[in-house]
């Protein structure tokens, strides 16, 4: 089959577009760079059964023509990261809304399945953990600008279930949960980059808060095949999932294991989340995944741990860190 994959030079956009490939389709990439990165896909481009096209999904014509000419959707395109959310508000809700707006206008035209990748910021603030997908959004005030990010996305599968009760259209939504693996980048504040760089640097491991929040880390391989297999799913039609790791482990416990892996002295700091992203941040304390209905619908099961992803973001950051000072 030939695939779309918006945002596919992103950090799981292109491990997607790689396993797409491996599979014997034809991937056809959507993405303007604002956040994907060129070396992710460069080792792709040049392929026969792999196209690129640099626009902005957020322009209807350009959705309207890629989505034409393929067989299945993965949109993957949006802004990234709680720094980015916070820097750049509005560049952040318009992305994600319009994109999606584009995408799911496109492929119900065109009558094309798609997978739509949410995130578990979506549950908010809600204490009942783990979260269900059927469980109360507990979304924070407005005036707090870093729940625009899980509002948007919130919308946006509103906005897929709309056009699946419509006009069945065959979406699928997966709420992804801290996904992690080479390649993804520590620019927008994602924690196990940003460590495990700070380690081999020998600089300080900064810790937001008391690092008594928790989170579970799922292998971006785990979270591609889930995608792949959701897609291929027709049952999974106008449906939502969550995908990710149940193993859940603090903050403060993750500084010290990229510590030890990387047999860095250094030293773990504390920061304030007022220091690190200004005045009025809420953070959510517990994000664990309920993984139930997934495992009943695809048998899915994470395969690789926490200590296996790390050594590959190890050895990936240690190769960036080689080839920076070269």
């Amino acid at each position: 089959m030939r695939y779309l994959v918006t945002g596919g030079a992103g950090f799981i956009g292109s491990h997607l577009c790689e396993s797409l490939l491996q599979a014997q389709h034809q991937v056809l990439v959507l993405d303007d760079f604002s956040t994907g990165r060129q070396q992710n896909i460069a080792h792709l481009e040049g392929r026969k059964d792999f196209e690129l096209i640099c626009a902005d999904v957020t322009d209807l014509d350009v959705a309207r023509d890629c989505v034409r000419g393929v067989d299945r959707v993965f949109h993957l395109a949006s802004a990234v990261g709680v720094e980015l959310i916070i820097r750049e508000p509005i560049r952040t809700i318009e992305t994600m809304v319009d994109g999606a707006a584009a995408v799911f206008d496109a492929a119900a035209r065109y009558r094309k399945p798609v997978l739509f990748t949410s995130t578990s910021e979506v549950y908010g603030k809600s204490p009942k953990v783990p979260f269900r997908e059927t469980d109360d959004l507990v979304i924070g005030s407005p005036t707090y600008r870093r729940w625009s990010y899980a509002t948007a996305k919130a919308l946006d599968e509103f906005l897929a279930l709309a056009h699946w009760h419509h006009a069945r259209l065959p979406v699928v939504i997966a709420r992804l949960f801290n996904t992690v693996g080479p390649r993804q980048s520590g620019q927008y504040g994602m924690v196990i980059p940003r460590f495990v760089r700070q380690a081999l640097l020998g600089r300080p491991i900064t810790v937001y808060g008391d690092g008594s929040q928790t989170r579970c880390f799922c292998d971006v391989r785990d979270v591609v095949s889930a995608l792949m297999r959701l897609l291929d799913t027709p049952a999974a039609h106008g449906e939502i999932f969550n995908v990710g790791s149940d193993r859940e482990i603090t903050i403060g416990e993750l500084a010290a294991l990229v510590r030890s892996m990387t047999r860095s002295r250094s030293e773990i700091v504390h920061v304030s989340y007022q220091e690190a992203y200004g005045a009025g941040f809420e953070d959510m304390e517990r994000r664990v995944p309920d993984l139930t209905k997934v495992r009943r619908w695809i048998g899915y099961e994470p395969r690789f741990t926490l200590e296996q992803t790390l050594e590959d973001v190890v050895a990936f950051v240690q190769g960036q860190l080689e080839a920076e000072a070269r």
